[in-house]
């Protein structure tokens, strides 16, 4: 299957399109009402406008540095996941999407901690130091372990989960404090982007969506850039990527989305293989000449 991700309602509706997403808040932290005809998607501790605003809902390193998309390596600024108030703003809009969806769906995104060295606030340090967890990287999994847990029991559909295209065991863990193998009691399907400029080669593809296939017990889905790519490497992106994923969603460019779908079914139907003793044949790689 073949979907999806847009701002744009009017997208989620393309016939092209077996599933859709909904980018209900992003990053920035622009948000919009959620839609019906599609999966509302919501960026759970990434926002800029959060942080702008408020600098003290922003995760701290031990360091005291705020987690700011002015910082080298952030390209995005990262709200602390145990302030409450924050928090719970949150899972009222997953509620929110969920009862807009008919089939209860949601999708989660920048879901974790902001890396590893994050977060030591006050509030963080002194739930750690209160926990029954010796080590801070298990505390942080159980942290976000609760806050889908809580998401889930907001959503009476599917629940989306996105994860940092990372497969190797204990990096998530480290990086975001995502416990993946304890995240699938509550997820039913992950989404793993992995996002080129070009897909001018796709090796990289299949090692990374082997790992997690391998890995996961859950269905797997993957998201590739569709932006100005190249229509010829994006189908073939797409071919690498359907081997592994129960969904390929094609990402903020739903015109170039399209038009790879429509090339890769096209060159599905040139390349039937038929057999030559049935008369209604008419597919031209197996028909006899």
């Amino acid at each position: 299957m073949f979907g999806v991700v847009t701002r744009n309602e009017e997208e989620l509706a393309w016939a092209e399109f077996d599933r859709a997403c909904h980018e209900m808040k992003d990053v920035t932290g622009r948000a919009a009402e959620p839609v019906e005809g599609g999966i509302n998607m919501i960026s759970a501790f990434g926002d800029n406008a959060a942080v702008d605003g408020n600098p003290d809902v922003a995760s701290v390193s031990a360091e005291g540095e705020l987690a700011t998309r002015e910082r080298q390596y952030f390209d995005w600024s990262y709200v602390c996941p145990t302030h409450g108030e924050y928090r719970r703003g949150i899972l009222e809009m997953v509620a929110d999407a969920a009862e807009a969806n008919p089939d209860g769906d949601v999708r989660l995104d920048d879901v974790g901690f902001a890396r590893p060295e994050y977060c030591h606030c006050d509030r963080c340090d002194r739930r750690f130091a209160a926990s029954e967890y010796a080590d801070r990287d298990a505390w942080r999994a159980a942290v976000i372990t609760e806050f889908v847990r809580e998401a889930r029991e907001r959503v009476p559909g599917d629940l989306l989960l996105t994860l940092y295209p990372d497969p190797y065991p204990g990096h998530l863990l480290e990086r975001s404090g995502l416990d993946v193998e304890g995240l699938e009691a509550h997820v039913d399907e992950f989404v793993v982007p992995l996002y080129d400029m070009a897909y001018t080669t796709t090796y990289w593809l299949e090692v990374i969506a082997s790992g997690f296939a391998d890995r996961l017990g859950t269905r797997l889905s993957l998201e590739l850039y569709a932006v100005q790519v190249d229509i010829d490497n994006l189908v073939h992106a797409m071919e690498v990527a359907e081997a592994y994923a129960e969904t390929v969603f094609l990402g903020y460019d739903a015109s170039n989305a399209r038009a790879a779908i429509r090339r890769l079914h096209a060159e599905d139907r040139d390349g039937t293989t038929h057999d030559p003793d049935d008369g209604d044949a008419t597919g031209t790689s197996g028909a006899a000449e």
